[in-house]
């Protein structure tokens, strides 16, 4: 969420932010928010200098009242400014309920109003647009047909969709034995692994309240996303990083304690409205699922130095598990409206012989900050700061690629050697004959 003065005097600049972002239908929420906050402050102007004049008729009717003790011609003189109080309290009570209005319009209005993109920001309408920046290791096309990812979890009795579904529907599934093993090797590997890099574990709730969910995303991705406790002000995370910044709401954080680097376990849930391709069913596209998130809250000049590092951490991660990956810069038309900038990590898909996304990684500069009232008190005042995340690893989506990428003509699977000490050291996964 922008700032109102930034608003007020930049409208321009706002409107022109708002057409890169293809988005031309909210153009008119730019005049609509300045109109109203115009208003807004007129009342307040108004409401001001009644409360102003209120002191200085009480003051008079006091004194009024103490001389018409020994002057009755007074009296009703005290009688008219005790009037104009009572008329100027009357019209302050409707400035205030005013003012308490179109605070709450300005507000629904500025959370639809997208944050400006970074400058480096490719400027492009959809996904189709995304710029690949970077590719790391070598794509590597093996000489036998792979599978498609549930096949060979099902070689290894290492899934079931079919009980998932009688159980809970579509968009669930069991895991088994050694599937279900690495998965949650994995899992460990990558929270290892952050708290390798400085990173704080933290496992948060996992379920969060409506002004939190308001914080941390808009209005489109919360509607398209989260399960919404029915009967309470709850809703199910889609995923930590809801948790996690929410974890500063409505505090002052000193600067001291600058940069916050957490690193958290969660499960996910998420509606995943709408069709997909046949490559995203199976474990691509599910309803629930577990992940290893990223985030950093810092000083607004630090961000972009973490931006670059978090990505590159998540490429680290991957090529570790022997998984070719490319950064792939988000376009404009691609960015949610909190966000600054952002890009993906793709792993390679020897099946698909294409990359498909497994991290996101995104600077939202101080927007969500703005939303929870966020502060950061330093030796010059306080200032917002600004929040980053990114996904570590959100198996089992992550599991394909490792599947795929270790799957062996005999249809073994290679343990990668940094995950054989989590998997009781072996070495490979044999399927079952």
């Amino acid at each position: 969420m922008l700032d109102i003065r930034f608003i007020r005097e930049n409208p321009e600049a706002v409107k022109e932010n708002i057409k890169k972002k293809f988005q031309e239908e909210k153009l008119p929420l730019v005049d609509e928010v300045l109109a109203l906050d115009a208003e807004n402050r007129a009342a307040m102007s108004e409401a001001n200098e009644l409360r102003a004049a209120r002191n200085a008729l009480s003051k008079k009717v006091g004194m009024l009242m103490g001389q018409a003790k020994k002057d009755p011609s007074k009296l009703a003189e005290a009688e008219e400014a005790k009037a104009q109080v009572k008329a100027n309290a009357d019209r302050l009570a409707e400035l205030e309920q005013k003012e308490t209005e179109l605070a709450e319009q300005i507000r629904k209005i500025m959370l639809l109003i997208p944050n400006i993109i970074d400058p480096s920001v490719p400027i492009g309408p959809d996904d189709s647009a995304n710029v690949e920046v970077e590719r790391f290791g070598e794509p590597v096309t093996p000489g036998f047909e792979i599978p498609y990812h549930t096949e060979i979890m099902e070689s290894f009795n290492g899934i079931d969709m079919d009980a998932a579904g009688r159980v809970s529907g579509n968009g669930f599934y069991y895991l088994m034995g050694d599937v279900a093993r690495l998965h949650e090797a994995v899992l460990a590997y990558a929270r290892d692994f952050m708290i390798g890099k400085g990173f704080t574990f933290c496992i948060p709730p996992f379920m969060i309240h409506g002004n939190v969910v308001e914080g941390v995303m808009s209005q489109t991705d919360m509607e398209a996303m989260m399960y919404k406790i029915e009967g309470e002000d709850l809703y199910l995370i889609g995923t930590s990083e809801h948790s996690m910044i929410g974890k500063f709401i409505d505090q002052i954080i000193p600067e001291s304690s600058l940069p916050q680097t957490l690193t958290s376990y969660s499960p996910c849930f998420r509606k995943e409205k709408g069709a997909h391709g046949i490559e995203e069913r199976g474990v691509y596209r599910i309803h629930q699922f577990e992940k290893q998130e990223m985030i950093v809250v810092c000083k607004p000049e630090e961000s972009m130095d973490w931006y670059e590092k978090m990505w590159r951490y998540s490429v680290e991660l991957f090529r570790s598990l022997d998984i070719p990956v490319r950064q792939l810069e988000c376009c404009s038309g691609d960015l949610a409206d909190l966000k600054v900038k952002s890009c993906d990590i793709e792993a390679w898909s020897p099946r698909q012989q294409k990359y498909f996304e497994v991290c996101s990684c995104s600077n939202l500069g101080d927007a969500q900050a703005r939303r929870l009232k966020m502060r950061v008190k330093g030796d010059k005042g306080t200032y917002l700061p600004h929040t980053l995340n990114n996904t570590v690893v959100a198996p089992p989506r992550m599991l394909i690629a490792l599947l795929e990428n270790n799957l062996q003509s005999d249809g073994s699977v290679r343990i990668p050697k940094v995950l054989q000490p989590y998997m009781g050291g072996l070495e490979v996964m044999e399927p079952n004959k």
